[in-house]
């Protein structure tokens, strides 16, 4: 079981960047594969990125492809998601996920953090 936190929200104007971290507590964070999804008012939850446990291979929704990064870090139990050139259309409370598969689904994912909320302002 992996207990996730995440952190790095708040409110941005368009064009700008946040970095989003993600905590991991337990002891298979670094064999999990790590996800970022979001969800905007009145939509429903949305694949954002995934990256595998070992080798970090990386997946990018295509509406972030290009201006979002994800990464991790084992040692520090914690994924991030770099984002820039945020646009009002990123706005959206933004989850990290753990999973064995790695997949843009969420129902592959069992782990789920409270998240975060991302503002971007025009």
């Amino acid at each position: 079981q992996v207990q996730l936190v995440e952190s790095g929200g708040g409110l941005v104007q368009s064009g700008g960047s946040l970095r989003l971290s993600c905590a991991a507590s337990g002891r298979t964070f670094s064999s999990s594969v790590m996800g970022w999804f979001r969800q905007a008012p009145g939509k429903e939850r949305e694949f954002v990125a995934t990256i595998a446990p070992i080798i970090g291979s990386t997946y990018y929704a295509d509406s972030v492809k290009g201006r979002f990064t994800i990464s991790r870090e084992n040692a520090k139990n914690t994924v991030y998601l770099q984002m820039n050139s945020l646009k009002p259309e990123d706005t959206a409370v933004y989850y990290c996920a753990a999973g064995r598969k790695f997949s843009s689904r969420p129902s592959e994912y069992n782990n789920w953090g409270q998240g975060t909320q991302v503002t971007v302002s025009s």
